[in-house]
């Protein structure tokens, strides 16, 4: 493989993996480098919203995530005491031409592996390759690598380097070594999964309470997985605090950091506090994010997904905008050939729009629905919510951030693929 046509491929997550398959899908030979010694499934549950199961179908995978995957049928929203405010469709049952997928984020790596692994060769992916450094020149890049051991590896050039090394990622402090301390919200959140029988529809997307007082994000992700028809059921809990926790996306959580503000959460259609207390685990994060930068692009290197624009998870949002990143770079790459230029015109192009639903992630993603019945009843219950605020209202926030993230349904409808 010629450096002058290779792609280096810096993390082999979602973003990596996606880019992987588009690239070959056009035509353009790459490799994946990454840093851990063996790909294994871990995370949680993620939300694929309809833009981004379009470029997944687009590659071919929409039968492999149906089979590990919940095809979500509604957004619902509830107070803390459990009273509905607010729902809607959610993907083909709003009318998509794509699905909205829950599926466990081991789960969809799997599926992106594998394929990658079976269409560009098992070699394609290689492990144990932490990226230290990449310098360039006028030909090309050369990327610096360690193992687990700290031991150099055989440097590797390639005509262009995309990093996709995630929220730690090493590009992007060389990119920019004097940037500030991640942005934390002032909210930590802890996330588990639980063995659980179907939940209202069984397909639903359930967001319950406010920040201030302890909110929920509940979500099946995986269908059947026993003889007693349970579902593997992800849960977020968000509670706002002083202190942010340890930026690891492994870190393991305590139940009596959270728990407390929601053992009286014991509605018709769920009890909360048992539910938390079956997860097979607990891990714990703080919602940080970083002020978007000004650009991704730096001559042959560029950024892609957390690397670029780490964002808070309040939109279901994060892992689609690294996919439709991927997309959208391999299509630029396949016009304007691997080169610079095409790195500028993704840049253009990206940098825009995922600024926009970083910023608009911290005020007003779909969850300032809960805000907004929160403030206006002063956490009280209510007998009839539009005396309190409009069902109008609340759909145009859903409705704003749609447009602002990319998949209001004639936008998405209308916009051309990115291959």
């Amino acid at each position: 493989m010629s450096c002058n046509e290779h792609v280096a491929i810096l993390g082999a997550g979602i973003g990596g993996l996606t880019l992987a398959l588009s690239l070959h899908q056009a035509g353009i030979p790459c490799k994946v480098y990454e840093a851990v010694q063996e790909l294994k499934p871990l995370g949680v549950g993620v939300n694929l919203l309809p833009h981004a199961v379009r470029e997944l179908s687009e590659l071919g995978l929409l039968s492999a995530l149906d089979a590990v995957s919940v095809r979500t049928k509604e957004a619902v929203f509830f107070t803390e005491h459990g009273q509905l405010v607010f729902n809607e469709p959610a993907g083909a049952a709003a009318g998509y031409d794509w699905p909205q997928f829950s599926i466990h984020r081991g789960d969809l790596q799997t599926v992106l592996l594998a394929a990658v692994q079976e269409r560009l060769g098992q070699d394609s992916v290689v492990c144990d390759h932490r990226c230290v450094d990449v310098t360039q020149d006028a030909n090309g890049v050369t990327v610096s690598f360690v193992d687990a051991a700290g031991r150099p590896r055989e440097n590797i050039q390639a005509a262009v380097a995309i990093a996709c090394d995630g929220i730690h990622s090493v590009v992007r402090k060389k990119l920019y070594p004097n940037e500030g301390a991640p942005r934390y919200s002032g909210v930590n959140m802890w996330r588990g999964v639980t063995r659980w029988q179907p939940i209202l529809s069984g397909a639903s997307m359930i967001r319950a309470g406010w920040l201030s007082i302890g909110k929920m994000v509940i979500y099946p992700i995986r269908n059947a997985i026993d003889e007693q028809g349970r579902q593997l059921v992800n849960w977020v809990a968000e509670l706002e605090s002083e202190q942010p926790a340890q930026r690891d996306w492994s870190r393991a959580g305590r139940l009596e950091d959270f728990l407390p503000v929601f053992e009286n959460w014991k509605f018709d259609w769920l009890d909360v506090p048992a539910l938390i207390r079956a997860a097979d685990s607990i891990l714990e994060y703080p919602m940080v994010d970083q002020d978007p930068l000004p650009r991704w692009t730096h001559g042959r290197i560029t950024l892609l997904g957390d690397a670029a624009h780490p964002m808070v998870p309040r939109g279901s949002n994060g892992a689609g905008q690294a996919i439709i990143d991927a997309r959208c770079l391999a299509g630029w790459l396949k016009r304007e050939g691997v080169s610079p230029q095409a790195l500028e015109s993704y840049d253009k192009e990206r940098v825009p729009a995922t600024t926009n639903v970083v910023l608009t992630n911290r005020k007003t993603p779909p969850d300032a629905i809960l805000r907004e019945v929160y403030e206006r009843s002063g956490g009280k219950r209510f007998d009839n919510l539009e005396e309190i605020v409009s069902r109008s209202e609340l759909q145009s926030i859903s409705d704003r951030y749609k447009r602002v993230a990319g998949y209001d349904p004639a936008q998405l409808k209308n916009r051309p693929s990115f291959l």
